[in-house]
Formats: structure tokens, C-alpha cells, sequence
């Protein structure tokens, strides 16, 4: 097995890592989806869902480290699960990691032209949509550095944006309850109607039902795994990437989710307006959510300059393992999978199509069709780290010469499989997620079919 593919520029540093780990995480999920997951869950239960959201990212995270770390492959997952798992599952992931993405991207393209509309509600969503696809495939057609230093500078807005956000959220609930006190500040997390008296206004269920929701606001911040193929000294840079992001993204999200629930009304929370604008206009914070509008459209852009960046890298891994034509493993001469970045934009842009047709429920089906690939993929990365420590101790090899050691394993593995499965399962009882389930199942067969399909017709060409 090689160690490293050599195909790409590595111009990458360990500060770009970082960075595209808050890019790829920090976009829609948190900044727009979470106003549908409190209505859904209510304003605990969506705490309790992010909670539960950051173990199950945090053991995937720690099992991608070690991977990564001794493999840097720009094929990441699905090149671990063909080595680790098997060929056919390998296959299956390279394509369910880009639907995720060419979803996702095509989801905060939407989400921008809804932001936009505040601003200008006469220009059509669409018009915004092509406007910063464009941008965004600028960023990503010339050369892996300009993509590296595009998504610093987006993802540093967002850090900012963020920790003010944190900064003033969390003073106003002082303030509060220096004038209020405790049951009056946190009023919004404890119903009381002629119905109802208690937490969870729709049942304890409705925290299952969201937590896949609340996942894919944690997607993209395995991004890392994929970019390391493309960075200097990944043995060294992927460790402290990993270490420099995992507690600062919980405590962002986690932070920023408690402070939305404590001032925004679980009934006033939308899909289609930010939450984080809904709480700075009930701060009463003069220009605060104009101001707030333009740093969430840079955050969702940079979500998408990292999602167009990682499923070009899974259409040219699919090229690479021989699964498709070649022409989509071919790399211009600054390094860049041209072809298949080509394909994953416009396969991306097919979301806004579908705003056409269901306006109204198209992110939140869109969401959980990236939502559930996600959890299989996140699957994925926890059982081939597990056959990776096996396959490395039987080579005769030490755990103290790995670059990245994976605590607790295999416990950390089951841990992620276990709540990865549980979002699963979760979502399919949420009634307006289980179409969007069964499209990603009917997708992964057809995706079983196509590959055993394909080594059908490769074995008979072979015997020509």
C-alpha cells in the first residue's frame, strides 16, 4: 500500500487545514437550519441534539486523524474504505461524500439568495445563485493555494462573526438575568400551555428526529481529511489541525445554539431567516442584522468553496481507482481536476431547480438527503479506522510510530458507528425527512449495482 499520492501540489499549511475545517462546517446547518431544528425539537431539545452532534463528530474526527495522518490520500474516505472495507464500499463512499457535497453546495447557493432577498427581494434567487457560483468556481479553478487562502479569509470573517456573536449572546444573558433572574431569562426553554406543561413541547422523539439535521451542520469539518493529500508534512500537519478544531467548532456551535434558544421563540423560528440575525434584532443592535446578513453569506460561501473543493476530489478519486473514465482523473498543469470540478458545479447548480418545484420544503429535504450520506460515510471512516490498527499490528509495526494514535479504541469507533446510527434511525421517523432517506438508500443500491456492474464488463475486457 503507498503511503502517499503525489499527483496533486501540496501547497497547503497546517493554518489552511484549520481553516478549511471551519469553512466546510460552519454554513448552512448552523447558520440557517437551526431555527427548523428548534421549531422541531424545541429550544432543548436542539441543545441536546448538538450535544450529542459533537461526541459523534468528535470520535469520527479522532479516527480520520489517524488515518489521514498515515495515509494522506486526496481520495480520503472513499480510498480508505477500498483498501480497509472493501472495493465495493469504497466505491459506494466516493460517490455518497460527493452527493453530500454537490448538495450542500447547491443548498448554500439557495440559502445566499434568501439571505440576499432581505437586501433585494425584486432580484430572483436564481440570479444570485449564478452570480456567486461563478465566485466560487473562480476560487477553485486556478490553483489549490488560491482555493487554501480563499477560505481563510471567508472562514476568518465567520470565527469572528461568531465569537462576537458569542461575546454579545452571552452578555445579554447576564444582563438578563441581573434584571429577571434565572426562570425569566431562560423562560423560552420551559412550556407552559392548557396542553402541555414541560421541556419538549412535540416529545422527547422529536430530539431523535433532528439530530441527523443538526449532523449536517457539523459536515464539513472532515474536509480536512480530503485537503491533506495536498499539504506539506501531512504526518505533522493533520494532527494539530484536528487538535486546533474539534473543541473550538463544539464550543462555537454549541454556544451559539444555546444562546439562539434562550432569546428566539420556538414558534418565531424559520427556515428561511437566519436565527442569528432573529436574536440581534431582538438584542435591538443598531445595523446588527444587516451586518449579520453579510457575514452569513460569506459563511455560507465559504461552505461552498469547501464543498466544491472536496467533491471534485471524489469525482477524480473514483477516475483514480479505474471506476471512471479517465478523463475525470485528469490534472491540468497547476494540479487541479478540472473535469471533475466541471461536473460536480453543474451537478450542484441541479439544486436550484428543484427550488422551483418545492420552494418550500427543498432545504430541508436537501439536508436530509446530505445529512443521512453523511452518517454512512462518518460510518465508513470509524470501521476502516478500526481494520486499519488491525492490518498496521499485524505488519509487525508499533502504535507509538503512528504519526496520529486514535484514543480508546475501539471504543471511540463504536461510539461514532452507534451514534451515527441513531441519527439514522431517528430521522426516519420524522415524516418529511423519510423521502429524502429513501432517495440516499435507492442511491446507494443503484451505486452497488453500477460498480459490480462495471467489474463485470472490466473482467471480460480483460479476457479479450
Amino acid at each position: 500500500m503507498e503511503k502517499e499520492n503525489h499527483l496533486f501540489v501540496r501547497d497547503l499549511k497546517t493554518h489552511h487545514l484549520v481553516m478549511i475545517a471551519f469553512g466546510g462546517a460552519m454554513g448552512t446547518g448552523l447558520f440557517v437550519g437551526t431555527g427548523q431544528s428548534i421549531f422541531t425539537a424545541g429550544p432543548l431539545g436542539t441543545l441536546i441534539a448538538y450535544c450529542v452532534a459533537s461526541v459523534i463528530v468528535y470520535s469520527v474526527m479522532l479516527s480520520l486523524g489517524e488515518l489521514s495522518s498515515y495515509f494522506p490520500h486526496t481520495g480520503s474516505f472513499g480510498d480508505y474504505a477500498h483498501r480497509f472495507i472493501s472495493p465495493s464500499v469504497g466505491y459506494l463512499i466516493f460517490w455518497l461524500y460527493w452527493l453530500n457535497w454537490v448538495v450542500t453546495v447547491g443548498v448554500e447557493f439557495i440559502a445566499v439568495g434568501f439571505l440576499m432577498q432581505k437586501w433585494l427581494p425584486s432580484v430572483p434567487i436564481w440570479v444570485w445563485v449564478v452570480c456567486f457560483a461563478t465566485i466560487i468556481f473562480s476560487f477553485n479553478v486556478y490553483r489549490v493555494k488560491v482555493f487554501a487562502e480563499s477560505e481563510f479569509f471567508l472562514s476568518l470573517i465567520k470565527v469572528i462573526a461568531v465569537s462576537v456573536f458569542l461575546l454579545i449572546g452571552f452578555g445579554m444573558i447576564i444582563y438578563h438575568l441581573y434584571l429577571g433572574g434565572f426562570e425569566q431569562t431562560f423562560a423560552n426553554f420551559y412550556f407552559q400551555t392548557p396542553d402541555y406543561q414541560g421541556f419538549f413541547p412535540k416529545g422527547f422523539q422529536a430530539v431523535f428526529m433532528t439530530i441527523l439535521a443538526v449532523n449536517f451542520a457539523f459536515t464539513g469539518t472532515e474536509v480536512i481529511g480530503v485537503a491533506v493529500g495536498e499539504t506539506k508534512d501531512p504526518a505533522k500537519a493533520m494532527p494539530l489541525a484536528i487538535n486546533a478544531t474539534l473543541w473550538r467548532l463544539i464550543i462555537f456551535f454549541v454556544g451559539s445554539v444555546f444562546i439562539i434558544a434562550t432569546f428566539l421563540p420556538m414558534d418565531n423560528a424559520s427556515i428561511t431567516k437566519s436565527p442569528f440575525v432573529g436574536v440581534l434584532e431582538i438584542f435591538k443592535v443598531p445595523f446588527a442584522g444587516d451586518i449579520m446578513n453579510f457575514i452569513l453569506i460569506i459563511a455560507l460561501l465559504s461552505t461552498a468553496n469547501s464543498g466544491l473543493y472536496a467533491a471534485a476530489r471524489m469525482i477524480w478519486g473514483l477516475a483514480e481507482k479505474k471506476t471512471l473514465p479517465q478523463f475525470f482523473a485528469h490534472l491540468n498543469h497547476k494540479g487541479i481536476p478540472l473535469n471533475a470540478l466541471i461536473l460536480s458545479m453543474l451537478v450542484s447548480l441541479i439544486a436550484l431547480l428543484s427550488y422551483f418545484f418545492a420552494p418550500e420544503s427543498v432545504i430541508n429535504n436537501l439536508i436530509a438527503v446530505s445529512g443521512f450520506s453523511m452518517m454512512l460515510v462518518w460510518v465508513s471512516v470509524s470501521i476502516a479506522q478500526y481494520r486499519f490498527r488491525k492490518w498496521y499490528l499485524a505488519q509487525g509495526n508499533q502504535l507509538k510510530d503512528l504519526p496520529y494514535k486514535t484514543p480508546l479504541t475501539p471504543g471511540i469507533q463504536i461510539l461514532g458507528i452507534v451514534g451515527c446510527v441513531i441519527s439514522m434511525v431517528g430521522a426516519y421517523f420524522d415524516i418529511e425527512q423519510r423521502a429524502a432517506i429513501y432517495g440516499t438508500i435507492i442511491f446507494s443500491i443503484v451505486c452497488f449495482i453500477a460498480y459490480f456492474v462495471s467489474q463485470y464488463f472490466m473482467r471480460d475486457t480483460k479476457s479479450i
